[in-house]
C-alpha cells in the first residue's frame, strides 16, 4: 500500500496528469478508494482523472463524509456526469445524508442549462417548487454592516438573478431573514444589517408543489422568494417569471381538463391527430354510456309520457337548464379552488350559496319558462287542455334542476378534491351527464305530483 502511495505521489509531483490517469485506471477500484482516504486532498483529482465508469464505481463505495468533499471540489460537467450515472438508490441516499450547503454549492457550479437537469436529479418532483430553484441571488450576513453589504453586491450582483431582494443567513446557511435592497440602500452606512431585519420572512420548500408556489406568490406581491429544505437552509430563489410561466400552464391544462379532454402536452395545430382523438374519445364513451341513462329514465315513465305527450317538448330544455347551471357552477368552483379562494374546509359555505342562487336561478328561469307556455297557449292549442298544468310542471321542475344542478356542480369538484383526484378532471361534462339523467327524473316525478289525478286513473284503468 506504501508503495502505491508513494507511486502516486512520485506522479503528482511530476505534474503529468496523463500518467497519473493511466495509472489510476490500471488500479483496482478498491486501491483507488485507498489512495483516496490516504491522500484527501487529491481525492477530487483523482475522480476527475478516472474514466466516467470507474470514477461512478469508486465514488459509490466512499464514505459520505469524502464524497461530499469530493463533490465540493469536482468540476461541474463531472459532477453532472457523476450524478447521472450514479443508480438512483446511491443517488438518493446520498443527496438525503448530503448538507444543503453542498447542494446549493453543486447546482451553482453547474452551467445554467445543466442546472434544471441536475435539480431534476437531486430527486425533487416534477411538480415541485425545487424544480423551479436558481442558484443567482445574494446571501449577506447579519453581522455585516451596509457599506460592506454594498461592496458585496457591487462584486457579485451582476450574476444575481435579482438583487430587489437579500438574503440574511447564519454560518450554517440557515436562511434568517430576506431584506429589500431599498431598506440597504436608504440606512447609514454604519447600520447593520441585523438591525434592518424585520424577521417577516415567506420561504418557499423545495418539495411544496408548484401550484402552492403560485399561491404564496399571489398573496405577497414579491418578485422572487427563498427555498429551503427541512433544516432552514437557503437553497435556492424561485422568481416569479418561472411561476407565471406555471401559473399559464397550469391555467392551461385546468381549461382542457373542464371540457373533459385529457390535457394536451403539445400545441393544438402540431398535436397528431389519432393523438388528439385518442385524448378526447375516452371521455365521451364514458359520457356516451352514462347519457343512456337518460333513455332508461324516459322508458320508465313511458305511461305517464303516453297520456300526456306534451310532457315530451320541455325535455331538452329541461335537461340542458340543468346541465347548464351545473357546468357554470363547477366551472367557478375548479377556479376558485385552483387560485387558493376556495377549500376543502369552505365546502358548507360554499353550498349553502349555491342553494341560495340555485333557487334564484331557478325561480327566474321558472318563472320565464311558466309564462311562455301558457302565453303560447292563448294563441294556440299545441299544448293541448291542460297547457296550464304543464305550465306549472315545467315552471316547478326548473327550480328544482337548476338548484340540484348547481348543488351537484358546486360540490363534485370538492368532493373529487377531498379522494384525491385532480378536481378538474371530471368536472364540467360529468356535471352535465349526472344533472341530464337526474333531471328527467325531478321532472317527471313533478309531473306526477302536478298531474296525477290526469295520468292516475287512465294509469289504473291500463
Amino acid at each position: 500500500m506504501e508503495e502505491m502511495v508513494e507511486q502516486a505521489e512520485l506522479l503528482l509531483e511530476q505534474n503529468d496528469p496523463e500518467q497519473l490517469r493511466e495509472y489510476l485506471n490500471n488500479l483496482n477500484i478498491s486501491d483507488v478508494e485507498v489512495l483516496i482516504g490516504e491522500l484527501p486532498e487529491y481525492g477530487p483529482l483523482f475522480i476527475d482523472l478516472l474514466s466516467i465508469n470507474r470514477s461512478v464505481n469508486v465514488f459509490r463505495i466512499l464514505d459520505f463524509p469524502a464524497q461530499e468533499r469530493i463533490l465540493q471540489k469536482l468540476p461541474g460537467a463531472k459532477i453532472t456526469e457523476i450524478i447521472k450515472e450514479l443508480p438512483p438508490d446511491d443517488r438518493t441516499s446520498l443527496f438525503s445524508e448530503m448538507h444543503a450547503d453542498t447542494v446549493r454549492v453543486l447546482i451553482n457550479q453547474l452551467p445554467p442549462d445543466e442546472r434544471k437537469e441536475a435539480l431534476s436529479l437531486l430527486g425533487y418532483n416534477e411538480d415541485s417548487v425545487g424544480r423551479l430553484m436558481t442558484p443567482d441571488y445574494i446571501t449577506v450576513k447579519k453581522t455585516w454592516n451596509v457599506e460592506r453589504t454594498l461592496q458585496h453586491i457591487r462584486k457579485y450582483g451582476k450574476d444575481s438573478e435579482t438583487i430587489d431582494v437579500l438574503y440574511v443567513i447564519d454560518s450554517g446557511g440557515k436562511l434568517l431573514d430576506d431584506i429589500r435592497i431599498r431598506e440597504v440602500l436608504l440606512a447609514d452606512p454604519e447600520t447593520r444589517i441585523g438591525d434592518l431585519m424585520d424577521n417577516r420572512m415567506i420561504s418557499l420548500h423545495a418539495n411544496d408543489p408548484q401550484e402552492e408556489a403560485i399561491n404564496v406568490f399571489r398573496m405577497n406581491n414579491r418578485v422572487a422568494l427563498p427555498v429551503t429544505d427541512d433544516h432552514d437552509i437557503l437553497l435556492g430563489i424561485v422568481t416569479v417569471d418561472d411561476i407565471l410561466w406555471i401559473a399559464n400552464e397550469e391555467y392551461t391544462e385546468d381549461i382542457q381538463k373542464i371540457g373533459g379532454t385529457e390535457a394536451l402536452d403539445e400545441p393544438y395545430l402540431e398535436i397528431n391527430l389519432f393523438r388528439l382523438v385518442k385524448k378526447r374519445i375516452g371521455w365521451l364513451i364514458i359520457l356516451f354510456l352514462s347519457e343512456m341513462l337518460t333513455s332508461t329514465a324516459m322508458q320508465f315513465f313511458n305511461d305517464e309520457i303516453a297520456i300526456v305527450i306534451q310532457l315530451t317538448f320541455f325535455i331538452p330544455l329541461v335537461m340542458s337548464s340543468g346541465g347548464n347551471s351545473g357546468s357554470q357552477a363547477s366551472t367557478l368552483i375548479i377556479q376558485a379552488m385552483a387560485l387558493g379562494e376556495v377549500t376543502l374546509a369552505d365546502w358548507w359555505r360554499v353550498m349553502r350559496r349555491e342553494i341560495l342562487s340555485g333557487i334564484m336561478l331557478g325561480v327566474i328561469l321558472g318563472i320565464i319558462g311558466f309564462f311562455r307556455i301558457s302565453i303560447w297557449a292563448q294563441f294556440s292549442n299545441i299544448y293541448g287542455v291542460h297547457s296550464m298544468l304543464i305550465a306549472l310542471t315545467v315552471g316547478i321542475a326548473l327550480i328544482g334542476i337548476v338548484l340540484w344542478g348547481s348543488l351537484a356542480g358546486s360540490m363534485l369538484p370538492i368532493l373529487l378534491k377531498k379522494l384525491g383526484f385532480d378536481p378538474a378532471t371530471s368536472s364540467a361534462p360529468f356535471v352535465a351527464t349526472l344533472v341530464d339523467v337526474t333531471g328527467l327524473i325531478i321532472y317527471f316525478n313533478i309531473a306526477m305530483i302536478v298531474m296525477g289525478h290526469i295520468m292516475h286513473p287512465a294509469a289504473a284503468h291500463h
